[in-house]
C-alpha cells in the first residue's frame, strides 16, 4: 500500500505541476510551449482520475476502519462499516491494478504525429518497389484512420519504386499506431521483372520515429552546417534548375538530413529540419532507455534494422509478424491497408509482457 502511495503522490504532483504550467503567463504567451504542456496535462488526465479514486477509496476505508475500532459503535453500525472496508479494500486493489497497468502502457510518444522512413534492402529494384508498396500501405492505413499524410522526401528508381521515401503521419495517435513496424520488412514473390517466374526475397527497412517539438530539440545554428545544391532525379535528370536541394549536417552527431522535393529552397529546408529533429529525437530517446536498463523495445521488438520482422509471401497468399508469430491469410488486404490485425496483436502483446514483467 505504501508504494501505491508513493505512486498515487507523484500522479498527483505531476498532473498539478503541468495546470500550473497551463496557467503560466510564459507559457500562454508561447504557442509551442503551451501546445506541449496541454498534451502533457491531457495524456496525465486518466491517470489523475484513477489517483482521485484510489484517494476516495482510501479515505472510505479510513473511515470504516474509525468506526471498527470505536468500542462506543453499536452492531448495526459495525456490521456496516464491515461492509463498507471489504468493499474499499476490494476498490483499493482494483484501481491499484489500473494505476499499474495504465503507468505500464502509457507510452509518453503515443499521442504524437510520427515520421515513417522506408529503405529499400536487398534485391535491387524489386526491393525499390517493395518499399513503393510499405508506402502506399501505410498510406492507406492511415488515411483510413483520418490521418494526414505527407511525403517529406522520396528518392525514386526509375521502376517507379522507391530508394528511399519519408512520410509525415499527422494526427493524434499517428505513433501509438504504427510505431510497431520498425524493422525489416521481408518479401517473397515472382518480381515483375522476372522473366523465368522465380520466387525472389527482397527486404526493406521501416524506422518510425515520433515527430520531435522544436522545444524539445533546440537545434543551434552554430551546430548546423547547411548545403545547398541542384536537385536530381531518377537516372539522373534534373528535377529543376534552380539550387534548390538542401543538405543540413548536424555537426555534434554527425546526423545528416538532405530533401529535394520542393521546388521551394525554403520548404525544403523546413522539410529537412523537421526530419532531424525526429532523428535526434530518436536518439536521446535510445540513449535515456540504455541508461536506464530499458528493454520496452524488446518486449515486441526493438524496431533495430536488422531485426526480420515480418514477411509477406505473395504465392501463399501469407503474412507472418515473427515477432508474435502471427500468420494472416489476408495478405491482399494487408497491403491495401488493412493493418488492424496486426496493430492490436502487437499492442496486446506489449502490454502483456510489459505487464508481466512490471509483476516480477
Amino acid at each position: 500500500m505504501a508504494a501505491t502511495e508513493e505512486l498515487v503522490a507523484e500522479v498527483e504532483r505531476s498532473y498539478e505541476e503541468r495546470t500550473r504550467e497551463l496557467a503560466d503567463p510564459e507559457v500562454l504567451a508561447d504557442r509551442g510551449r503551451y501546445a506541449a504542456a496541454a498534451r502533457a496535462h491531457a495524456e496525465l488526465q486518466p491517470l489523475y482520475e484513477l489517483a482521485c479514486a484510489w484517494r476516495a477509496a482510501q479515505q472510505a476505508a479510513a473511515e470504516a476502519e474509525a468506526v471498527l475500532a470505536d468500542e462506543a459503535s453499536d452492531d448495526e453500525l459495525r456490521a456496516l462499516a464491515e461492509d463498507e472496508l471489504a468493499a474499499a479494500r476490494r476498490r483499493l486493489a482494483e484501481l491499484d491494478a489500473a494505476l499499474r497497468a495504465a503507468l505500464v502502457t502509457r507510452d509518453p510518444n503515443d499521442a504524437r504525429d510520427v515520421i515513417v522512413e522506408i529503405r529499400a534492402g536487398t534485391g535491387g529494384d524489386e526491393a525499390c518497389i517493395f518499399a513503393a508498396d510499405l508506402a502506399r500501405m501505410y498510406t492507406r492505413y492511415a488515411e483510413a484512420r483520418g490521418f494526414e499524410v505527407e511525403v517529406l522526401s522520396a528518392s525514386e528508381n526509375e521502376d517507379g519504386g522507391y530508394k528511399e521515401v519519408i512520410l509525415e503521419v499527422r494526427g493524434e495517435g499517428a505513433y501509438s499506431r504504427l510505431k510497431y513496424e520498425g524493422g525489416v520488412h521481408r518479401v517473397q514473390r515472382v518480381p515483375v521483372t522476372e522473366a523465368a517466374g522465380r520466387i525472389h526475397t527482397s527486404t526493406a527497412t521501416v524506422a518510425v520515429l515520433p515527430e520531435a517539438e522544436e522545444i524539445e530539440i533546440d537545434l543551434q545554428p552554430g551546430d548546423l552546417r547547411v548545403e545547398i545544391f541542384r536537385a536530381r532525379g531518377p537516372g539522373g535528370q534534373s528535377v529543376n534548375t534552380t539550387d534548390s536541394a538542401v543538405r543540413i549536417t548536424h555537426l555534434p552527431t554527425g546526423v545528416t538530413v538532405s530533401c529535394q522535393d520542393e521546388k521551394s529552397q525554403l520548404q525544403n529546408k523546413e522539410r529537412a529540419l523537421r526530419i532531424l529533429r525526429a532523428r535526434l529525437h530518436e536518439l536521446e530517446r535510445a540513449r535515456q532507455e540504455e541508461e536506464r536498463g530499458a528493454v520496452r523495445r524488446s518486449m515486441v521488438g526493438s524496431g533495430e534494422r536488422a531485426q526480420k520482422i515480418r514477411t509477406y509471401n505473395f504465392p501463399q497468399n501469407r503474412v507472418t509478424d515473427h515477432r508474435i508469430g502471427l500468420t494472416s491469410h489476408r495478405l491482399a488486404e494487408i497491403m491495401e491497408g488493412d493493418l488492424d490485425e496486426l496493430v492490436e496483436a502487437l499492442a496486446a502483446e506489449d502490454r502483456r509482457k510489459q505487464l508481466a514483467a512490471a509483476g516480477d
